[in-house]
């Protein structure tokens, strides 16, 4: 069992997940290699000034633009999105997720509908199959007063468990909002089947340890039970963690300063002892500038960053306060992580005045151990102006950045 610093930490989640040393990937195909890195990402519809998701991929991508997601995940079939907790997925990965998507059958929530509408499923796909791609606002459907559950009308509530049992897909969006079909229109024939229960409990044993990297032991029951929707006893996952061990899949590892003990791919230890002896592993060359030299900022709801790992990572705090009432926020609306380097140096809080086709800085917080020199007022002019050109605004409002003189530097340097 190998032992790793903090910081080599740090640099292998930012670097599994495509982020550090800078971004690896680059144009409109970039955005389906930085899916297949990153293995998930989390949707989000908010749009004070950029959906999540578009963050994420502009932190990854080089001359990114939403348009290249949409068109990768539905126009392309590259991706498709699923889930109580949405995302997209890697479409390869259909067939794993096809075996499990029945198990909503037992959810308690499903059988009350199915018993007080009984046909509204079928109905839902007999209107699919006859009209071709829809939205909810497309169907009329019944008013249910006692039901408020994603939908107030029955066809509504039909076309979101239609889509958790896999019998209907998101084949577009408008917007945010979901344009579904049948699956055997969306999905690729050749990823269109299910694979039997095994290979699908087993594919889900190690599926959230693609994304996240590195996995406390004793998280291993819970996120295995949750990913197949079934208990797991704790012999069972005993048994399975020692078969994945026994067939070196994984491997044991500590951190420091951390008592509990994690695993990874066995296969990313190599890439740990790199990090540990001050070397970055070739296989994640920069398509540009690392954030050294042009800081990222990081999406709300980012794999690295977001709920606790910012604290526990980086010793930054980081709490998406969208959901506070106001008068609770400690920072901002929409506060972002910025990237510096290998650590989360300051945050700030974006809005896009589309009338005047600006981005507003409306708050800027510096960590107490970040040093403001030339290299990094530089960094963040970089990193804005790239931002700023992903949303295509044409200016930069900088009122809410009060040190004078970075405040200056950044009005210099900033160049749309």
């Amino acid at each position: 069992m190998i032992t790793i610093s903090k910081q080599t930490y740090r640099r292998f989640l930012l670097g599994s997940q495509g982020l550090w040393p800078g971004p690896r990937f680059k144009g409109p195909h970039g955005a389906e290699s930085a899916l297949n890195t990153m293995q998930v990402l989390q949707l989000d519809p908010l749009t004070m000034v950029a959906r999540s998701q578009d963050i994420a991929m502009y932190g990854r991508v080089l001359d990114y633009k939403p348009a290249h997601l949409y068109k990768m995940a539905y126009e392309k079939r590259k991706a498709f999105d699923y889930g109580a907790w949405l995302a997209l997925y890697p479409m390869q990965e259909f067939p794993y997720w096809r075996a499990i998507m029945h198990r909503v059958e037992t959810y308690s929530r499903f059988r009350m509908f199915m018993k007080n509408h009984p046909k509204a499923i079928e109905e839902v796909k007999a209107t699919l199959r006859d009209n071709g791609p829809m939205s909810n606002r497309d169907f009329s459907g019944e008013g249910m007063k006692y039901w408020s559950y994603r939908g107030r009308k029955d066809s509504a509530v039909a076309l979101f468990y239609s889509w958790l049992l896999g019998d209907v897909m998101i084949t577009n969006r408008k917007g945010f909002d979901r344009i579904y079909d049948l699956r055997e229109r969306v999905i690729p024939k050749e990823f269109d089947y299910a694979v039997s229960m095994e290979e699908a409990e087993n594919f889900f044993a190690t599926k959230n340890l693609t994304y996240l990297g590195m996995v406390r032991e004793c998280r291993f029951r819970i996120n295995w039970s949750q990913a197949i929707d079934r208990k797991i006893s704790p012999e069972e996952e005993a048994r399975k963690l020692a078969d994945l061990y026994d067939q070196k899949v994984i491997a044991p590892l500590h951190v420091e300063g951390i008592k509990d003990r994690f695993f990874t791919f066995a296969e990313n230890i190599p890439l740990m002892e790199q990090l540990e002896s001050g070397k970055i592993p070739k296989v994640w060359k920069t398509a540009g500038p690392g954030t050294q030299d042009e800081v990222t900022l990081l999406a709300p709801l980012e794999m690295v960053s977001a709920r606790g790992r910012a604290k526990e990572v980086f010793d930054f705090e980081y709490i998406w306060e969208v959901y506070k009432p106001e008068h609770q926020r400690r920072w901002g609306y929409y506060t972002l992580p910025i990237l510096y380097g290998d650590d989360l140096v300051a945050r700030l809080d974006p809005k896009l005045d589309r009338k005047r086709n600006t981005l507003q800085i409306l708050g800027f917080w510096l960590e107490d151990d970040t040093t403001v020199d030339s290299a990094f007022s530089d960094a963040l002019a970089k990193g804005l102006t790239r931002f700023a050109k992903m949303i295509d605004a044409k200016k930069v409002d900088l009122s809410g950045v009060k040190p004078v003189k970075l405040r200056a530097h950044l009005k210099q340097k900033i160049n749309l």
